[in-house]
């Protein structure tokens, strides 16, 4: 996305306010990082805020997800000679999720540059938190969680949002009160021991078949276990249930 930054009308109606001023300052040779310290960030946000809900495809539950934008600084100490256009960015390998950045590049200027922009996207969404403190080892009930709004991309754990999916396991850690409970949080789960007979899902686009198999290595929750099928072959799968490992193909 190309813009002249000398046409006032073109800048406002596709850039975000902050950003748009301070392009056309620096349209006036005024480049200068702390130009963006003190301005509205309601524009970014919209357009920061729809890039998050893509992201999440055509799940029914997106709009039940509430974005947050923080924008941060540039280092204030930081002059771009000046800059006639001026092309904002994704870049390569970055998420609009938590702790993430936006590229700021010259592409047509007296000299060349490129900043990025810290900016942290938060994705606030009901799902579950201790309801006191919970040691490590203690064995859930459902009147140790409860339903609060938090941040989905604090951290890169899943956060889990069903109770069902936490009474009877064993934490690995304390979790403190109000504290969002993560998949990290839980003692995996072992579906099957080595040398059990398995069930074996092959799945495929369109079909799914299966057979049986003996488990060579444990089936541990989150980690791959081999299976020696009956015709003597040895593969690879993702331990999902009681004595249930599912090979996508």
């Amino acid at each position: 996305m190309e813009m002249d930054c000398r046409s006032p009308s073109l800048v406002s109606t596709v850039l975000p306010r902050w950003l748009a001023a301070w392009l056309l300052a620096c349209a006036g040779g005024l480049c200068q990082a702390q130009q963006l310290t003190d301005v509205s960030t309601s524009g970014l946000e919209q357009q920061v805020r729809q890039l998050a809900l893509d992201g999440f495809g055509p799940s029914g539950r997106a709009d039940t997800r509430r974005i947050e934008v923080q924008v941060g600084q540039l280092d204030p100490r930081l002059r771009l000679a000046p800059c006639t256009q001026i092309q904002p960015y994704v870049p390569t390998g970055s998420v609009l999720w938590g702790r993430t950045r936006i590229g700021l590049r010259c592409v047509q200027g007296e000299k060349p540059w490129n900043v990025f922009l810290p900016i942290t996207v938060k994705v606030m969404a009901p799902a579950l938190v201790a309801a006191s403190t919970l040691p490590a080892g203690h064995v859930l009930t459902e009147g140790d969680v409860t339903q609060a709004e938090v941040d989905l991309a604090e951290n890169n754990s899943e956060a889990l949002a069903e109770t069902h999916l936490v009474v009877g396991r064993s934490l690995t850690r304390a979790v403190a009160p109000g504290q969002s409970l993560r998949q990290f949080h839980l003692k995996p789960r072992q579906w099957f021991a080595a040398g059990d007979v398995v069930k074996v899902v092959a799945i495929g686009p369109g079909y799914r078949v299966a057979s049986q198999g003996e488990a060579q290595t444990p089936g541990w929750e989150g980690q791959t276990a081999r299976i020696k099928m009956e015709s003597g072959r040895t593969l690879t799968g993702m331990p999902v249930g009681d004595r249930l490992v599912e090979l996508p193909l």
